[in-house]
């Protein structure tokens, strides 16, 4: 499978896929979500040569809700207040000069992150606004007229929403519907038994097979631009059971290879096996072939 941060670039906009992010969202938001519009975003980069790889979706979902979904590689650390300014520019764009302010969107910003923002030891975070009385400590709740005013329960449901998703601290342990798409995002591969919602139409439609021969030469050109950038993030946190210094630099020499050498996979391979590296991960980091794998060893 093509990675899910190209797709979004390039395929995710046209309406007939639109089912493949319909799938991720409904699985996060845990509800159906159907899609009425995608939007470009100023946030996109199209220059191939722009090293922070952000990429970020406007979409305006059924039942006017405003969802953005934001994919970055590069550690930022303002990165909060990115998503306090995105969301902020969400609402008043789309509120009409003079407009009641019961009309204002209902805005989620959904975050997926291959870097570490803050302390935290889960791998998905979830926050709302909520009002608690400072001696009682009871919630503040909407009235029944508020209910029925704004067609809503609670008050956290008129706030903005925010879900940050921390793809390097998944590890690939499948709990449930959103796990597998999180185990897409971080390996760019789906098992047999993926049942969640919109993994079907990824399997259809997000195949590597069924891209144009330009679209394969621009992915793979960009793949190794990731992989690099990928090897570096790796490096900064290693972590795990395999000694984590041995892995950083492993892994520091081999960016350095496939830098400067077209042909470098295989002697990358051999360096890192060298070092001691399981072979599943010298795969990872190469894209070599298990077979090709065991012919090295031997």
């Amino acid at each position: 499978m093509i990675s899910f941060d190209w797709a979004m670039k390039r395929l995710l906009r046209n309406k007939a896929n639109f089912e493949i992010l319909e799938g991720f969202l409904s699985e996060l938001l845990r509800r159906d979500i159907v899609i009425k519009y995608i939007g470009e975003s100023d946030g996109n980069k199209e220059n191939k040569d722009d090293k922070s790889n952000i990429v970020d979706i406007f979409v305006e979902a059924d039942g006017q809700e405003l969802i953005i979904v934001e994919l970055q590689y590069d550690s930022e650390y303002d990165y909060f207040q990115r998503m306090l300014y995105g969301v902020s520019k969400s609402i008043t764009e789309h509120i009409s000069k003079g407009a009641p302010f019961y009309n204002v969107r209902k805005v989620y910003s959904v975050n997926i992150l291959h870097f570490n923002l803050g302390t935290g030891d889960d791998y998905v975070y979830y926050g709302s606004t909520t009002f608690k009385g400072l001696h009682t400590q009871n919630e503040l709740i909407l009235s029944e007229k508020q209910k029925k005013v704004y067609v809503k329960e609670n008050i956290p449901e008129i706030f903005p929403e925010y879900y940050i998703i921390k793809v390097r601290k998944f590890k690939e342990e499948i709990k449930d519907a959103l796990d597998e798409w999180i185990y897409y995002f971080k390996t760019s591969k789906i098992k047999d038994d993926f049942s969640a919602k919109g993994m079907k139409k990824v399997r259809e439609t997000l195949a590597y097979e069924n891209l144009t021969e330009a679209e394969k030469k621009e992915y793979w050109a960009e793949d190794k631009e990731n992989r690099i950038r990928d090897g570096e993030l790796h490096t900064k946190y290693a972590e795990g059971k395999f000694d984590g210094e041995a892995i950083g630099i492993a892994k520091g020499e081999a960016i350095g290879i496939a830098k400067g050498k077209a042909e470098g996979k295989t002697e990358v391979a051999l360096k890192l096996l060298k070092k001691g590296m399981p072979k599943e991960q010298v795969m990872e980091m190469t894209d070599l072939s298990i077979e090709e794998i065991d012919k090295l060893i031997k």
